[in-house]
């Protein structure tokens, strides 16, 4: 090296002296070589990365062209230096080669770089990572030359004068290339500049400063956020992970298979389970079967393909993954130099020889490798981040993915809350456990190392401390695996506590209509009480947990020193030993703390897994029963095809062959429960084939019998995603008797319908649900009694304008299920259902001649056909054997029922019926406040109408969270328990500044004493009182855990009573205006944030500034000039927190506002499932789905960016901290000891985890304490009157039962038109009245008005002469009793179901439900009045709801009874069944009727007809159809002549 220099190469003398320098041979040689090596190595593979993946090339931009001339320029310069180096006249030796050499090497350096630079013009970011380290590289070891060269030419300006001048121009140039490699280039195919920004805006996230500086300026919108990269979209992510989810499921299938085999052989007789399936049903087997079901239920559920999903997701993204790892890698190095830097830095100080420039290298070197530290993190956890954030985006799109194609039995296991869960829930799990999931072996690896080096320092006696910390260990697991129980437990309680308030939201009609609130406020509370005690539990096991975490460090350095004292004699404690220690031991703090915690976390995240695993490795729905074919002579063929709900129960339908020729009309009739709609569903291939099959030739479109309707206009509704076309829509609108009830809705069309449709009348749901199916153009119209809830004129209607042979679905073929006789003469062909198989089929006539079950049936009901066809039913017919039962006789029809129903529990149609819980809320909230007679008038009107925007956009609060919310909580929790709380946490500080200071002391005794003369008493007392200390500041911290804990305790419980009686008292037109989703999301997430969240947040905030604060004292004690250094950064500081902390918020209360439309549009789809299947729009709605998640990923990712923006300009900070200090110590090093300089260096290097975390936990508080201000917000909802007020009626009111309407009026809100205009008129005791009129006459509102649902604009109404506005609403409801048009019913027992409030006794129930022709039926079950009902009734069919609805109305035998349109859906046989019991039960009552079949009403004393909100006629029947009025046209359309023709 020496002659290829011509110089020394190496002399260590060169830096053992105070102006040190570095031999300039070493510096164009070594120095040279490491950057241009690294250059090369990497060179190659960036060019073939790029090849591989250029995307087309982008136009030249200004940046490039600088770039590329400063490296020409470089080029010339090297040429130019090559050339004086040949032509240099050496004079007396010859040229050093390292004189041409060099120059030849750089040459070739820049053509390369040229073409680096040119080949990124083909990537989206220009500026490659590997050109910016380069250019770093090269400049720092250039430094050295560049020093060198200055001091030659300051001692000899003659000297190398050319070479230098080259030297420094070229320097510089390299200075402007970094700088404007630090510039990022905007490429213009890519949205999101993250993609786009250069290596240094990468690693500082300074991309992101407009986002913040926009969020700074006024609160974000979801617009102003960029989009996520291509490769981060739910479509790409899901696609990529499919590919080895099919492969990986696949393989977990196969093993399940093999664990079953073996099973099998193991225990044979598990297999064969007794009881042939048709053996006779006597009740006692019934039961057996349950039980053996159940059974053997709980055995199979249990098995499902297991441990795939991980494998799968970590193929799908293990390049992220592994890039994570290596930054780790290095950051857990660097972790261990900074002790090894202080404990270099304290012998320095103490050494008074050293040079001066030794400390300031040293103060730089703290400084880099803290940064590099601080960037490999900040990298780390912005790629963990993301990872998980992918995570949760695949498991949330897989699972929207998997409801769509999962067989219905999988499916009946889920109610649609744990499907929710599974996507709000688990996927959270799941993204939390990858943000950190490297910590596994890095906490490891940590603890290792802490080790090795706290033995260099102390020896063995490292073992004693490392012990305490062991035994530690199983401790804390213990404790964590409690914890963890308890957290399962109480997920139960809150899935339960969910359900209910998901339920009685749903049904809070029924609630307020039966006054029925405080029994299930009472059931909530229960459950919530549960829930809070396990809390408390929970919080008990944390606070031991901090306890023994906060000793750990204390307790460990307590015994190591001790134990290190006490071995030897010779052994003392001096500054490098101990405060190099203590660093270590707070390095080991961390991933001690981090181990328990990732551990529980990891088996939290397991069980979430299991349930990921076992819905999407769940059946699908087996469909080959189901053939579609393109020719063939006919439109459906079933071939011998039986189908079942459940493999385990009998099929529901059996046998079937039926054959449908294409564009034929066919009726399919029978009574509730002959199994009608699972017919349907066959076709649909919604059932499990048992054998047989349904072949199809043609599109289908469906119309079910409880019709879906979307959040969205009802123009949305019924395009349902096809293109627009104006006449043929016009059309449709017309033919479904569309067109008045557009005229009556605000906007027309545009009127927003709320969530499940609440703000429709059940017809008008219906007609929406069939206008959709017509739209779509199909060849087969599968239509599921779609007449049954509109009035008998519309029907008509419909009939012949859709259905009939002149309608518009002409020539399609069409499948009609139909409870209206008096369509049939017009249809093709008849086939009669009865318990699942065809009793008959054939046209009208044939059915007629063959004198079967139809005609026997028929006869006994047709006695009269008016003019129009309209059936009607005798009393008198003659009793005939109806062995099949098709439409029973009165006498029989119980035990029908029953039997029917046990031998099928699902034989109505569950799926759909799932939507009825939602019908239950028919407020026709939005009539008669427009009067515009022209649909396309509204065209012109494009602004908005006042009332058409139902549901309000979700409130976002934005700016800061406002003072009182917080004192709203801290009041919940307790002015004096927060005194003593933060008393008590500020002792605990102050006894870890003093035990610092005892160490610093106790390390001051090495200089004072040797190892010969230390006395042991003053040993044992730098001992004892340095423990004490330490166990003061453990108790200290457990006292202030457990006080917090009680009083976040408590504050839950308040917030939530408060938040629930609130809800409960609010009006019906806040359940209309505000989608259920968002008042649960209340109950669910907000309410677990007070949990669990918000204390845990509160108390770190508190701990990390205490933290904060005594470290700055204690450096502020040592060294008194850091306060100026002080005042700058915490300007910054505070700065970047005021900057990122409005953004931040904003960003936390984005990604939760557009979470909610992910759950709702998915629970939409679930109950929509088999609408969605038979149209076949599985796609649209998966895209639908997917631009959701992105809208949300868009949030997430830009809050995940905030805060390694924030956390990497404040580790900054923090850096700068220990730089300052170590500067300081450097500078003052005269005046200083070294146990100052390790106290104050040990705490520096502690204080930058700190100032993160302090601002991360004030922003984690913020959002946090937003759940507040949601509660909060609900909380003040306006409530409706009081529930019982000072003024209450005689317990026996009302006697007589009279009701007057004096001028009454009311509207639906105060933006509205009235919808009643006036209404005065006398209801006299006892009288039954029938109210008719057109839809959105204002019938239902009447019924409202009693029950003061609505609230009067003007009048009153007097019941038995008290104004019912003057008493309390309990005292009304309580006394008056609604059958009301949807039967809704709730999870719990059937005697619940009837009596929530434990107010009757056995017998009367059981008297209740002989009246309402249930008894046999209820007596046959197993469990009699403890049957389960499920959620929303579904194992019940209609008809039999209805039967308990009636049930709960003969319960309460109060003298007012309203019947709301009961009869809607129920077929005649059950139909005549509750008039007869409504007639006989109630005759001294007075019964108010609101009828869509005329003659339900004409045996009424009056009859009110009401026209657009006014009476327009009122008298007994006999009077009004010897007017020609209103009431006349009607009965004459429904084929109703004279008043003894019509009864029922």
């Amino acid at each position: 090296m020496e002659q290829y220099c011509n110089s020394t190469f190496w002399n260590s003398s060169f830096l053992d002296r105070p102006e040190a320098d570095l031999p300039l041979c070493f510096e164009q040689t070594v120095l040279v070589w490491i950057p241009l090596g690294f250059f090369w190595l990497l060179a190659p593979w960036q060019l073939f990365s790029v090849f591989r993946s250029r995307t087309k090339k982008s136009s030249i931009t200004k940046f490039y062209i600088a770039k590329q001339v400063f490296v020409v320029s470089l080029l010339i310069l090297a040429a130019v230096d090559l050339s004086l180096a040949l032509t240099e006249d050496p004079g007396h030796a010859t040229v050093a080669p390292v004189r041409y050499t060099n120059p030849i090497l750089y040459m070739c350096t820049w053509l390369l770089v040229l073409v680096v630079q040119h080949s990124r013009q083909w990537c989206v970011q220009k500026n490659s990572w590997f050109l910016s380290i380069f250019w770093i590289l090269s400049l720092f070891c250039g430094t050295f030359q560049f020093q060198t060269l200055i001091r030659a030419l300051l001692q000899d300006s003659k000297s190398n004068m050319a070479y230098s001048c080259l030297y420094f121009i070229s320097y510089g140039f390299q200075l402007i290339i970094l700088i404007l490699s630090a510039f990022s280039e905007s490429s213009d195919s890519s949205q999101n500049p993250s993609s786009t920004a250069s290596f240094l805006s990468s690693i500082t996230f300074s991309w992101f400063d407009s986002t913040v500086l926009k969020g700074y300026k006024h609160p974000l919108t979801v617009e102003d956020i960029w989009e996520v990269d291509e490769g981060n979209t739910a479509q790409s992510l899901v696609s990529k992970f499919e590919s080895f989810m099919t492969k990986d499921l696949q393989k977990a299938k196969q093993a399940l298979q093999r664990r079953r085999q073996k099973k099998s052989q193991r225990n044979p007789e598990a297999v064969l389970h007794g009881l042939d399936k048709n053996q006779s049903q006597s009740q006692d087997v019934l039961v057996l079967e349950d039980t053996k079901k159940k059974k053997k239920k709980s055995g199979t559920t249990k098995d499902f393909p297991k441990s795939w999903l991980v494998k799968a997701l970590f193929k799908s993204f293990y390049v992220v993954f592994l890039k994570s790892l290596i930054l780790k890698l290095i950051h857990d190095i660097l972790l261990f130099l900074s002790p090894q830097l202080l404990k270099f830095l304290i012998a320095f100080v103490k050494d008074p020889g050293t040079y001066p420039w030794v400390g300031y290298i040293c103060a730089i070197l703290m400084f880099a490798v803290t940064a590099i530290q601080s960037f490999c993190l900040q990298g780390y956890f912005q790629l963990c981040f993301m990872l998980g954030m992918s995570v949760r985006t695949t498991v949330i799109s897989s699972v929207y993915k998997k409801a769509l194609t999962l067989s219905n039995l999988t499916r009946r296991q889920y109610t649609i809350g744990e499907t929710v869960n599974l996507m709000s829930v688990d996927s959270q799990k799941l993204m939390d456990v990858t943000n950190y999931i490297h910590l596994v072996w890095s906490s490891v690896l940590q603890i290792t190392l802490s080790i090795f080096f706290l033995w260099r320092e102390l020896g063995p006696s490292v073992l004693a401390g490392v012990g305490v910390m062991v035994l530690l260990i199983p401790f804390n697991g213990l404790l964590a695996g409690k914890g963890r129980k308890i957290q399962v437990q109480n997920m139960k309680y809150k899935d339960k506590r969910l359900k209910i308030m998901n339920e009685l939201l749903s049904g809070i009609k029924i609630l307020k209509y039966f006054a029925w609130e405080p029994s299930f406020q009472e059931q909530v509370h229960g459950l919530r009480n549960k829930e809070l005690k396990n809390l408390l539990r929970f919080g008990q096991m944390q606070a031991v947990m901090i306890f023994t975490l906060q000793l750990t460090p204390v307790l460990v350095s307590v015994v190591t020193f001790s134990v290190y004292v006490l071995v030897s004699s010779s052994n003392i404690l001096d500054a490098e030993k101990a405060f190099t220690s203590i660093t270590l031991f707070n390095i080991l703090r961390f991933p001690l703390t981090m181990l328990p915690m990732m551990i529980t976390s990891v088996l939290q995240a397991s069980v979430s897994v299991d349930r990921i695993e076992k819905y999407l490795g769940g059946d699908d729905l087996d469909t080959s029963a189901i053939r579609h074919v393109s020719n063939f002579d006919k439109a459906v063929q079933f071939s011998e095809a039986s189908f079942t709900w459940d493999r385990d129960m009998e099929a529901t339908i059996r046998d079937v062959s039926l054959d449908i020729k294409p564009g034929h009309l066919v009726a399919v009739v029978g009574t509730v429960g002959s199994g009608k709609s699972s017919l349907i569903s066959a076709m649909l291939g919604e059932m499990e084939n048992v054998h047989g099959h349904v072949t199809i030739k043609g599109t289908t479109a469906y119309v079910p019998q409880q019709s879906w309707i979307q959040n969205g206009t009802i123009k949305d509704n019924i395009l349902f995603g096809s293109e627009f076309n104006e006449k043929k829509y016009q059309q449709v609108l017309e033919a479904c008797a569309l067109l008045p009830d557009l005229e009556i809705l605000p906007g027309g069309d545009m009127a927003e319908i709320g969530e499940k449709g609440i703000n429709l009348s059940g017809g008008q749901k219906q007609r929406v649900s069939l206008a959709r199916a017509i739209y779509q153009d199909a060849d087969i119209y599968i239509l599921d009694d779609p007449l049954s809830a509109v009035d008998a004129h519309v029907g008509k209607h419909i009939f012949n304008k859709v259905v009939g042979p002149q309608g518009l679905l002409n020539g399609k073929t069409r499948v009609l299920v139909t409870h209206s006789i008096h369509f049939l003469p017009q249809v093709d062909e008849i086939v009669v259902l009865g318990n699942g198989t065809i009793l008959e089929k054939g046209s009208y006539q044939d059915l007629l001649d063959k004198k079967g079950v139809f005609a026997k049936n028929l006869k006994r009901f047709i006695k009269h056909s008016g003019p129009e066809g309209e059936a009607t039913v005798n009393d008198d017919s003659e009793e005939e054997d109806d062995s099949w039962g098709l439409i029973p006789t009165i006498e029989e029809i119980p035990e029908d029922a029953a039997s029917l129903t046990m031998k099928r529990e699902n034989s109505l149609r569950r799926t759909l019926s799932r939507s009825s819980r939602s019908s239950s809320r028919h407020v026709k909230s939005l009539k008669n406040s427009l009067k515009i007679k022209n649909v396309n008038a509204l065209k012109e009107e494009e602004e908005l109408v006042k009332g058409q925007k139902l549901t309000e956009k979700e409130f976002v609060e934005s700016g800061k969270v406002k003072f009182s919310i917080y004192l709203k909580y801290l009041q919940a929790i307790g002015w004096w328990s927060i005194f003593f709380i933060v008393l008590i946490y500020a002792l605990d500080f102050v006894a870890y500044i003093g035990s610092n200071l005892w160490l610093s002391a106790w390390t001051r005794d090495s200089e004072k004493y040797n190892s010969t003369n230390y006395p042991p008493s003053q040993r044992d007392m730098r001992i004892g009182i340095f423990g004490a200390l330490g166990v003061i500041q453990g108790v200290f911290l457990f006292i202030a855990t457990i006080w917090s804990v009680y009083g976040c305790n408590h504050a839950s419980k308040t917030l939530h009573s408060q938040l629930l009686s609130n809800i409960l008292r609010a009006p019906m037109s806040f359940f209309d205006t505000t989608p259920t989703g968002r008042i649960v999301n209340r109950f669910a997430g907000d309410i677990s944030n007070v949990d669990e969240t918000l204390p845990m947040s509160l108390r770190s905030w508190v701990l990390c500034l205490f933290g904060i604060i005594s470290t700055l004292v204690m450096i502020c004690m040592a060294t008194p000039v850091f306060v100026i250094i002080i005042i700058p950064l915490s300007i910054f500081y505070i700065a970047v927190q005021v900057f990122y902390v409005a953004t931040s918020r904003q960003l936390r209360r984005l990604d939760s506002v557009t979470k909610s439309p992910i759950y709702s549009h998915f629970s939409e789809t679930v109950s929509g499932l088999p609408v969605i299947r038979a149209f076949e729009h599985q796609q649209r709605f998966l895209t639908c789905n997917e631009n959701r998640v992105n809208t949300n990923q868009k949030c997430v990712f830009s809050w995940i960016t905030s805060n390694r923006w924030l956390a990497i300009r404040l580790e900054l900070v923090g850096n700068l901290v220990v730089f300052c200090s170590a500067l300081l110590l450097v500078i003052y090093k005269n005046s200083l000891t070294g146990d100052t300089v390790g106290f104050v260096l040990s705490n520096a290097l502690n204080i930058t985890q700190t100032l993160n975390w302090l601002v991360r936990m004030t922003s984690e508080a913020e959002t946090n304490i937003v759940a507040v201000e949601r509660i909060n917000e609900y909380i003040k909802v306006e409530n409706e009157a009081p529930w019982v007020t000072e003024k209450r009626p005689p317990a026996d009111w009302p006697r007589r039962g009279e009701i007057q309407f004096n001028n009454y009026q009311v509207r639906y809100r105060p933006e509205l038109d009235l919808v009643l205009k006036g209404i005065t008129c006398n209801i006299k005791s006892t009288e039954k009245l029938g109210v008719v009129g057109r839809t959105g006459a204002g019938k239902s509102s009447l019924t409202n008005c009693l029950f003061r649902i609505l609230e009067s604009a003007g009048g009153q109404i007097l019941i038995d002469g008290i104004d019912i506005a003057s008493i309390g609403l309990h005292d009304l409801r309580g006394k008056l009793t609604i059958i009301p048009q949807d039967p809704i019913l709730f999870s719990g027992s059937l005697r619940m179901n009837l009596d929530p409030v434990n107010k009757y006794s056995d017998e009367e129930i059981w008297k209740a439900l002989e009246l309402a022709h249930l008894k046999s039926f209820v007596s046959g079950l197993p469990l009699g009045l403890d049957h389960e009902v499920s959620e929303g009734g579904d194992n019940l069919s209609i008809g039999q709801r209805q039967l308990l609805c009636l049930g709960r109305a003969l319960l309460r035998k109060s003298k007012i009874l309203v019947l709301d349109e009961a009869t809607a859906a129920v077929d005649l046989g059950t139909d005549s069944l509750i008039q007869t019991t409504i007639r006989s039960e109630f005759s001294q009552c007075t019964v108010i009727t609101i009828a869509h079949r005329l003659h339900t009403i004409m045996d009424s004393d009056k009859i009110m007809v009401l026209d657009n909100g006014k009476i327009v006629e009122f008298g007994s029947p006999e009077e009004l159809l010897s007017n020609s009025g209103p009431f006349y046209l009607m009965a004459k359309e429904a084929g109703i002549e004279n008043v003894n023709n019509t009864e029922l």
